[in-house]
């Protein structure tokens, strides 16, 4: 198979990564991450500039019709820079969502005001009780007239706290834990009945806790059909994990290359620290962790949009397991390497091996993930 990019992907991908070098070193990312919203709205503009936020969505909705490998080349060249603007939550999320469920006049409305930095989204969908259970959902969504009302909780809604629209999902039938009868809504995140509480979380980005108490929407609101939303919120959270093995990619070549710099330079017993064999073999693994983890990254994103779901969801879990595995690896390794100053807040290290840390359990740790990859390999009894 050809793993080599198009001259089009190549020109994407050296565009992102030069943006990334200039826009966000250290120091900088420290002044983004101390902003009320957490992140730049100038790069935010930036990316709609050069299409980023457009890339994936289809022309007709001002989008360049990307697929999956252009979204891992911006993904792995924003874990190189730990990027905090809200790429994956309001573009492979939230636009994702409205690309796969949306009527043609929601497209219209919403995907070139995406693509142009004009509007954020965030997708409200974990609860309290729902762990990394996609069909958990006990927030309910009662017809009322002519629309409906919802009530209910959501947790952890990355950059939930600054975005305009919210993607809310609801019961609308059924059970807790049921895969049908879940729907999807677009609600204004300043929309009465909406208590929004936004904190940082441990990686430096943004969430937010949500509490809807009686929420009235129109019937314009609704995504898609009424208590069908689950096939499209688990094909958009697959590309989601995929977007994010990228990531993870990204961030471990960075803390490779830091820590091998580091036994070149750092001195004991008068000589460089990496000429003593042990630390040599311990750098050599953690290259071969990382050539692994990036074989997984580039499968997934290969996977996303094949017809076949249940081997996209092999794949995808496939792929997480393994990228949970190398970035654990690689982190521990890095800071021990290190020493003392690969722990401190004042050194990058320590910040990459953060965000590795979430992007492990983000949408299901690798226990989770290893009882999805067998429920859908092993034949059923």
């Amino acid at each position: 198979m050809d793993f080599d990019f198009t001259e089009e992907q190549r020109l994407l991908d050296e565009t992102v990564r030069r943006l990334v070098k200039d826009e966000y070193g250290f120091e900088k990312r420290k002044g983004y991450t101390a902003s009320p919203e957490g992140f730049s709205r100038k790069l935010w503009g930036s990316y709609a500039e050069i299409g980023l936020l457009g890339l994936p969505f289809a022309e007709s909705y001002g989008g360049f019709g990307g697929s999956a490998v252009e979204s891992m080349i911006v993904m792995e060249s924003f874990g190189r820079g730990l990027v905090l603007e809200p790429y994956l939550a309001s573009v492979i999320l939230g636009g994702g969502l409205v690309s796969a469920s949306g009527s043609a006049a929601q497209k219209q409305a919403i995907l070139p005001q995406l693509a142009a930095g004009k509007l954020t989204l965030a997708f409200a969908h974990g609860e309290r009780q729902s762990r990394y259970a996609l069909a958990d959902v006990e927030t309910r969504a009662e017809r009322d007239g002519g629309g409906y009302v919802l009530s209910g909780e959501k947790g952890v809604v990355l950059h939930g706290d600054s975005a305009d629209r919210l993607i809310v999902s609801a019961r609308t039938d059924g059970s807790s834990r049921d895969k049908q009868g879940i729907s999807l809504f677009l609600v204004d995140r300043k929309a009465k009945g909406i208590r929004v509480r936004g904190y940082p979380t441990v990686d430096g980005l943004r969430a937010a806790e949500l509490a809807l108490d009686q929420v009235r929407v129109g019937a314009d609101a609704l995504l898609g059909p009424p208590g069908e939303a689950y096939g499209a919120i688990e094909h958009t959270v697959d590309r989601a994990i995929a977007a994010l093995a990228a990531e993870a990619v990204g961030i471990m070549e960075v803390l490779n290359a830091t820590t091998l710099e580091y036994l070149k330079t750092r001195k004991q017993f008068g000589v460089p620290i990496g000429s003593f064999q042990v630390l040599q073999h311990r750098m050599a693994d953690m290259v071969l962790e990382h050539e692994q983890a990036k074989s997984m990254a580039i499968l997934a994103a290969l996977s996303t949009d094949g017809a076949d779901a249940r081997e996209r969801r092999r794949v995808i879990s496939a792929a997480k397991v393994q990228i949970g595995k190398s970035g654990r690896f690689i982190g521990q390794q890095a800071i021990q390497l290190h020493g003392g100053i690969g722990m401190t807040d004042e050194y990058a290290a320590g910040h990459y091996f953060k965000r590795l840390t979430m992007i492990a359990q983000s949408f299901g740790d690798e226990d989770y993930h290893l009882d999805r990859f067998a429920e859908v390999t092993l034949p059923a009894a």
